[in-house]
């Protein structure tokens, strides 16, 4: 596959960057990230959810995604799990019998994301605003992102074979960055997503669990789990009954990582390298295919121009044989004419002269 100009600098800029930052990424598993304190979040109050998937549509608006086969409102897509994938940033499972639980899945935005800190050229990033966001400029395409999230939510585009990208929920980071609201959190028609400072949501879920202790289990998922996470939930039931992972612990996950990214600054300085033999072996390849295909363009044309001569030659001695045969007709058709005429004048004399009296010539 023939690599770009474009593509190779952006692979050198990727990886020098690494480079440059591989003691920090280092030093990141050193100490305890406390996220931003004025971050945004949502409260999901699974409570609330009545499964009816306006999030869903509302997502695959805001975020100009393909429609799926089936439509929002058809339901019976909830009778089976369903995760996140490059044209869904966030689907609803239901779980339990008559009386089911509905609940919302999509990126949690870590406070200290796996994701991040798996990736050694940096292509996702933690905002202040709480998203975690990606840049598909210095991706790779590694995908280490999506064997180190825990909630198993970054997609590949499989289906992109020339550029493909990581896909996943970004809490709607240009909407909320000009005080919008996340798609999905406007198009919820029962509150049980809000969307807030993660402080304040925190204080509210709380209290929700002072005031109502026998609706809710005393515990707000995404408080500390991983870290913490900036999508937050409620729930009555345990969160195991609902597809939540309840062994996650409260290591952040560049504490899990440290002995991998501790190798990562060394292994990165490899990089440059490496793509520079790539880069000089494609460019190797090309210059060999192009000279290989102009050599057989110019013995294309020598071969056509030898069989057009030679088709020239012998057309010419076919007329110039054809010419001189038409001569010697032309030459054998006069002589033969000339032949019948002087046999003919020859013939009349005799005639003539045996016509006259008494066996006398007419001369006589």
């Amino acid at each position: 596959m023939s690599i770009s100009r474009r593509k190779f600098l952006g692979w050198m800029g990727a990886a020098s960057l690494t480079s440059a930052v591989g003691t920090s990424a280092r030093a990141a598993s050193n100490h305890e990230f406390k996220g931003y304190e004025d971050s945004m979040a949502v409260l999901h109050d699974i409570t609330r959810c009545i499964g009816c998937r306006k999030c869903e549509g509302a997502c695959n608006t805001v975020n100009d995604l393909p429609k799926p086969e089936k439509p929002f409102d058809d339901l019976t897509v909830l009778e089976e799990k369903r995760r996140t994938t490059a044209k869904a940033y966030t689907v609803v499972n239901q779980f339990g019998g008559q009386a089911p639980t509905f609940v919302k899945k999509q990126c949690n935005h870590c406070q200290e994301p796996a994701c991040a800190s798996a990736c050694f050229v940096k292509a996702f990033t933690k905002t202040p605003e709480g998203a975690v966001v990606y840049n598909e400029k210095v991706c790779v395409g590694c995908r280490y992102c999506m064997i180190a999230c825990p909630f198993e939510i970054p997609a590949y585009e499989y289906d992109e074979p020339f550029t493909p990208r990581i896909m996943k929920c970004t809490m709607c980071y240009p909407r909320i960055t000009k005080g919008l609201l996340p798609g999905c959190v406007e198009a919820c028609p029962t509150e049980a997503l809000v969307f807030g400072k993660r402080q304040a949501l925190l204080k509210v879920a709380r209290q929700r669990i002072a005031d109502y202790p026998d609706r809710y289990v005393d515990h707000i998922y995404g408080e500390k789990e991983m870290g913490g996470t900036n999508w937050l939930y409620l729930t009555s039931k345990p969160y195991g009954e609902v597809g939540m992972r309840e062994d996650l612990g409260n290591t952040p996950a560049p504490k899990l990582t440290k002995g991998a990214l501790g190798a990562v600054p060394m292994v990165v300085g490899l990089w440059p390298v490496l793509l520079t033999g790539i880069y000089a072996i494609n460019k190797r390849k090309e210059k060999i295919a192009a000279e290989e295909q102009h050599a057989a363009v110019d013995e294309a044309v020598a071969q056509t121009n030898a069989e057009a001569e030679a088709k020239l030659a012998a057309a010419m001695e076919k007329a110039a044989q054809n010419q001189e045969a038409a001569v010697a007709r032309e030459v054998k058709k006069a002589l033969e004419e000339a032949a019948k005429a002087a046999a003919e004048a020859e013939a009349a004399k005799d005639e003539k002269g045996s016509d006259a009296p008494d066996g006398t010539s007419e001369d006589a």
